[in-house]
Order: structure tokens, then C-alpha cells, then sequence
């Protein structure tokens, strides 16, 4: 009896200790991600703050316009205008926008809307941008694209498209609305707030490059239906 007692009595006291040492392990393991995500969010923002359009950009064979910001319509049409890509694609463009609205916009001249541009209306965020994007390069069979977006969006906008397109040379052309490069987005809250939003959802979608994925790719066969020039 006695035997059993004192059994019984160290599992007792062996119990408590058991989960102050999980306790412990959990609260490192948490104490190392908050860490982790705060000196990622530091290199992340200080990369997007230095992002530049580049001074000299190599030709390509189309441009892709991602919607969503200030400026990145207008900016994809001047690179057209200059002859920097055959065609343009305007990813994410409202259903109820007409063509006309979009031309009248950006003040581009008729003609060369008519001819060159082409408007994606299905993808609703920045996966469908890089699926329907990856649709019509496919379906005109283009090797090498610009990318317009904003600093801020530009890496998962990349991180995106380059799982789809990984054979592509993708050329990134940020829009740069506000200079952030002096630091000065660490007290501004909206540019600090836009930052994080990015930074959470780029992390987001590195972790979802590690989950296992179905056989196959997202399906090229044609131009998608709803990538229409009217």
C-alpha cells in the first residue's frame, strides 16, 4: 500500500510539472513567431520602401496592369505608348466598367486602346490576377511580361504569378505613390497600416506554397472568356 502511495504521489507531482514545461515550450514557440513576424515585417517594409521603377527597362511582349491602386492603369499605358510591349492586360477591372470609362480615364488615345488593350473581368484579388493573367500570356504565347502594381504589392504579386508563369520573364515596374524610402513610413499610420495588410497576406501566401496542391496546373487552353477587348 504504502508503495502505491508514493506512486501515485509522484505522478502526482510529475503532472504539474508536465505542463508548466508545455506551458514553457508554448510560450517560447509564441515569443519566437511574434519575433520572427516583427523582424520579417522590418525587412519587408524596408524593401518595399526602396522600390524603384527601374531607369531602363528591357522590351517585352506584353504588360500587365493589376488593378487596385493609384496610378497603375496610367502607368501601364504610357509603357505601351512608348512601345515597351506589344499588348496590355488590365487584370481586375470592375464588370459594370466600360471600356470607354477606362480609355476616357487614362486619356489614351482611341486607337491605340482599341488595338492593344485587353480587360480581364474575372479575377476578384491577387490570385485571379495571376491566373488570368497567366490565361492570356499563355494564349498569346508571351515569354517575357512587364508587372504593374504598386511597391507595396508588387512582391506577392510576383510571388504569385511566378508559381503560375515560372517560365516567364516577369519584369516588375512598381508604382511608387508615396516615397517611404526615408523611413517615414514608421510614423505614418495609413502607410504603416497598408504595410501590414501586405506583409500578413505575402506571408499568407508563402505559407500556402507550402501546403500540398492537386495534380496539375491552372488550365491555358485558350483565352479565358471573360478577357475581352470589349
Amino acid at each position: 500500500m504504502t508503495g502505491i502511495a508514493i506512486t501515485s504521489a509522484d505522478t502526482s507531482l510529475r503532472r504539474p510539472r508536465r505542463v508548466r514545461m508545455a506551458l514553457r515550450l508554448l510560450l517560447t514557440a509564441f515569443s519566437l513567431t511574434v519575433a520572427l513576424y516583427i523582424g520579417g515585417f522590418g525587412l519587408f517594409a524596408d524593401h518595399v520602401a526602396h522600390l524603384r521603377a527601374p531607369a531602363e527597362l528591357n522590351p517585352a511582349d506584353g504588360i500587365v496592369v493589376l488593378t487596385g491602386g493609384q496610378s497603375r492603369i496610367d502607368t501601364g499605358m504610357d509603357l505601351l505608348k512608348a512601345g515597351k510591349a506589344k499588348r496590355l492586360l488590365i487584370s481586375g477591372v470592375n464588370p459594370i466598367a466600360r471600356v470607354d470609362d477606362l480609355r476616357l480615364a487614362t486619356g489614351s488615345d482611341r486607337a491605340l486602346f482599341n488595338c492593344c488593350v485587353d480587360i480581364d473581368r474575372v479575377a476578384l484579388n491577387t490570385v485571379g490576377n495571376a491566373q488570368e493573367s497567366a490565361k492570356w500570356v499563355s494564349a498569346n504565347t508571351y515569354g517575357s511580361i512587364i508587372v504593374v502594381t504598386n511597391n507595396y504589392h508588387m512582391p506577392r504579386s510576383l510571388l504569385e504569378m511566378r508559381r503560375i508563369l515560372p517560365n516567364a520573364d516577369l519584369q516588375p515596374y512598381p508604382v511608387v505613390n508615396t516615397p517611404l524610402d526615408d523611413g517615414s513610413w514608421i510614423s505614418k499610420p495609413d502607410a504603416m497600416r497598408v504595410l501590414l495588410i501586405e506583409y500578413s497576406k505575402y506571408v499568407a501566401a508563402l505559407a500556402r506554397g507550402l501546403l500540398p496542391t492537386r495534380d496539375g496546373a491552372v488550365p491555358f487552353e485558350g483565352l479565358s472568356t471573360a478577357i475581352a477587348h470589349k
